[in-house]
C-alpha cells in the first residue's frame, strides 16, 4: 500500500504543482503577495495530500516562540518537505536560495518576483556580500529569511555539514535567528519516491538574540537544531516502522 500511496500522490503533487503555476501567471503583474499567497496555497494543498493520501501528518512545536517582524530561520533541511510546508508559518517568507533556480522558467520567475534571495556558492565573498544586500532589504520590509545552514538535504540521521555562511546573515542582520529542528527525511526521504506514513514533526527552539559572536553562534545553532534533530528522528523512528528504515538507509550512504 506504501507503493500504491507514494505513485498516487507523486501524480497528484506534480499535477497540483503544474496547475498551481500555471493559475500564478496573472500574479507576476500583481503585488508580490499575490505570489506568496499562491506558493503558501501550495503549501498547504500539499501538505493536505500528504495526510490523506500517504497518512503523512505534521506536529508543529513552538509556534508560540517565533518573533514578529523581520528575522533569520534556519532550518534543518531533510527533506522536499520542508520547502513547501515552512512557508505556510511565517506572514511574508523569503528563502536563501541557488542562483541557478532563478534561471528556471516559470519557478524562476517568481522566485524573482516574489523577493527570493539568490547566493553564487562558486563566487566565495563576493556571493556573501550579493546576498546580504538582498538580506537587508528583506529585513527592513520585516520579511522571515529562511536559510538552510548545510545548504543541501542530509538524510535523517546523516552527519551535519553546516556552512559558515549563515554566521555571517546572523551577524550582519542584527535581528533575532530562530533554529527549526525536524525529522521530515524519515517520512519524505531524499532520493527516494516512497513515503512512508506517520507524523512529521518540527520543533521551533528558542531564538538566538542578535549580537553574539559569529563563531559562538555558529557553534550553538548546530548544537541545538542536531540536538533537537536527534531527539525527533529517535522519536519518529521508534512510533513509525517506516521511520526506522530511513535511519537505516541514511546510515548506509
Amino acid at each position: 500500500m506504501i507503493t500504491i500511496r507514494s505513485i498516487l500522490f507523486n501524480l497528484l503533487f506534480y499535477l497540483n504543482l503544474v496547475i498551481l503555476l500555471i493559475a500564478a501567471i496573472p500574479t507576476l503583474v500583481l503585488p508580490r503577495r499575490a505570489i506568496l499567497g499562491m506558493a503558501k496555497l501550495w503549501g498547504r494543498t500539499t501538505l493536505w495530500l500528504l495526510r490523506v493520501i500517504c497518512r503523512i501528518d505534521v506536529e508543529w512545536r513552538g509556534l508560540e516562540k517565533i518573533p514578529p517582524g523581520g528575522i533569520v530561520v534556519a532550518a534543518k533541511h531533510q527533506s522536499t518537505w520542508e520547502t513547501f510546508a515552512l512557508i505556510t508559518l511565517f506572514s511574508d517568507p523569503t528563502f536563501i536560495i541557488k542562483r541557478e533556480l532563478m534561471w528556471i522558467p516559470f519557478f524562476g520567475w517568481y522566485a524573482w518576483h516574489g523577493g527570493m534571495i539568490p547566493v553564487d556558492r562558486g563566487a566565495g565573498k563576493a556571493a556573501l556580500s550579493g546576498m546580504m544586500e538582498y538580506a537587508r532589504q528583506a529585513l527592513d520590509e520585516g520579511r522571515q529569511i529562511i536559510i538552510f545552514p548545510e545548504g543541501t538535504r542530509r538524510s535523517a540521521g546523516a552527519d551535519p555539514k553546516y556552512k559558515f555562511g549563515v554566521a555571517h546573515l546572523y551577524a550582519e542582520a542584527g535581528v533575532p535567528c530562530v533554529p527549526i529542528a525536524l525529522n521530515s527525511g524519515l517520512f519524505w526521504p531524499r532520493r527516494r519516491f516512497l513515503r512512508f506514513p506517520g507524523t512529521v514533526r518540527v520543533d521551533i527552539l528558542e531564538p538566538i538574540p542578535p549580537g553574539a559572536e559569529p563563531n559562538a553562534f555558529f557553534a550553538r545553532l548546530q548544537d541545538e537544531i542536531e540536538s533537537a534533530t536527534r531527539r525527533l528522528i529517535a522519536e519518529g523512528a521508534r512510533l513509525h516502522s517506516g521511520g526506522a528504515a530511513a535511519v537505516a538507509a541514511a546510515r548506509k550512504e
